[in-house]
């Protein structure tokens, strides 16, 4: 069952990743299996481009020996199928020329270099892709509507294995180099190549329909390798319109937060923008330093950060990083202050008679820290965070009043995991609160 579930895709993550068990993935792209898009960790690298052309060689003769067989024999299925494979062995082509082009330097009239190229590539692509859905389409419901009988049904069959026989082919190869150059996108498109190679299987299971003496599984066959086609389409229009948008996803803007994170001294993200141009990233990044500190130090800091950019987003073909005033793009989307600290848990709600406001693990230029953030608090208070741990001793962090706005901290960090049991206690005077609460991390934490 292992070796199945691994040879469908559904095998150890990490391993297909090329991560080394951090669980943290620094590529800085989506990584599902999109025509019309290269992947920076495939087109940066001379081994992916060596498969890709591989790939595209195995497919193209793949696809000449199934044509052969459809002039002979007249299955739309086998049909629809070579149009699919035709389709994938055509994609590396537009994408190729692309890459030429971006490789070129940047002239006076194009000062970022010749990146959209990839993006009218991809939409070509697409149309191309949509296109054979229609003509495959077509000749499933004519067949349907109008049964011609299918001839030489053994070949039919034959043609069916050497689909999946190639596809299975470019499966291993792809899988194979992309867990070489730890590309999340070359190990999905060889899980979609495996796809592949099982849709030229149903053109057996329809030929034998045939045989069996159901005319009618040819064509139906036929049109439910079309409906796959159609998802190949919508999947990848999506994305190839997304990035002609500049859009990137979620988890771009996530890797610069975190990358932001370690340098000691930013102390906030004033704004974040990124796109894609072709397939090399380039973002712009405004952050809060205070106003304390030295031209020297300052840039310092710009170098730190950009070192950090360059190590969380391998794409990344430049970054801006500007200062700005904590309140320049309050409303910006990318706004965000460390205090937050994205990977630790929900804050606890703290509500008794000594005190009303929050708890929470929060990151600050020293690391992080345990703070509790007080909107009312009874004269005098101290407070303490015992954290319970199984099979260890009980941990306890002393907050501290910081400043007059009732802001309470630890002077170290609670120890890893951030999932346990705790109680703060609250005590002014004579007066003493205990509150129970618990901490869980969240689902996306690193």
């Amino acid at each position: 069952m292992a070796k199945l579930l691994d040879w469908l895709g559904f095998g150890d993550q990490k391993r297909e990743r090329g991560q080394s068990g951090s669980g943290h993935d620094h590529s800085g792209g989506a990584h599902g299996h999109t025509h019309g898009v290269i992947d920076a960790t495939i087109a940066t690298t001379t081994r992916g481009i060596w498969a890709i052309k591989w790939s595209f060689i195995i497919l193209a003769i793949t696809s000449v020996l199934q044509i052969m067989v459809v002039i002979a024999t007249g299955s739309v299925a086998l049909l629809a199928d070579t149009i699919h494979n035709v389709g994938d062995a055509t994609t590396a082509i537009p994408l190729w020329i692309a890459f030429v082009l971006v490789r070129r330097k940047p002239s006076k009239t194009f000062t970022y270099g010749y990146g959209r190229a990839e993006d009218l590539a991809g939409i070509l692509i697409v149309l191309i892709i949509l296109f054979s859905a229609v003509f495959a389409g077509y000749e499933a419901i004519n067949r349907l509507i109008h049964p011609q009988p299918i001839t030489q049904l053994l070949w039919v069959g034959i043609a069916g294995v050497i689909g999946f026989i190639g596809n299975e082919v470019v499966a291993v190869f792809r899988i194979r180099v992309g867990r070489e150059i730890e590309s999340a996108a070359l190990i999905a498109d060889g899980y979609h190549a495996r796809t592949d190679g099982l849709t030229s299987l149903a053109v057996v299971l329809g030929a034998v329909g045939v045989w069996a003496g159901f005319p009618l599984a040819d064509p139906i066959i036929g049109l439910l390798i079309t409906i796959a086609i159609l998802g190949i389409v919508w999947q990848s229009s999506k994305a190839v319109l997304t990035r002609m948008l500049d859009g990137v996803g979620p988890e771009v803007i996530e890797e610069i937060r975190h990358a932001a994170e370690h340098v000691p001294g930013v102390k906030r993200i004033i704004d974040t923008r990124a796109r894609w141009i072709g397939h090399r990233l380039h973002t712009d990044v405004s952050i809060d330093v205070g106003n304390d500190l030295s031209l020297t130090e300052a840039k310092g800091i710009v170098a730190s950060l950009h070192q950090e950019l360059l190590g969380h987003l391998p794409a990344l073909k430049t970054a801006s990083i500007t200062f700005d005033a904590p309140d320049a793009v309050a409303d910006s989307p990318t706004n965000s202050h460390f205090g937050g600290h994205h990977h630790a848990p929900e804050p606890f709600k703290v509500v008794c008679s000594l005190a009303e406001g929050s708890l929470e693990i929060v990151d600050t230029p020293q690391g992080e820290r345990m703070q509790l953030t007080l909107s009312r608090r009874a004269e005098g208070l101290q407070a303490t965070v015992s954290i319970k741990r199984p099979g260890s001793a009980q941990e306890t962090l002393l907050l501290s009043l910081m400043t007059e706005n009732a802001i309470y901290q630890s002077a170290v960090a609670p120890e890893e995991p951030h999932e346990f049991e705790a109680e703060l206690q609250l005590l002014a005077g004579e007066q003493r609160e205990t509150l129970c609460f618990q901490m869980k991390e969240p689902d996306h934490a690193h």
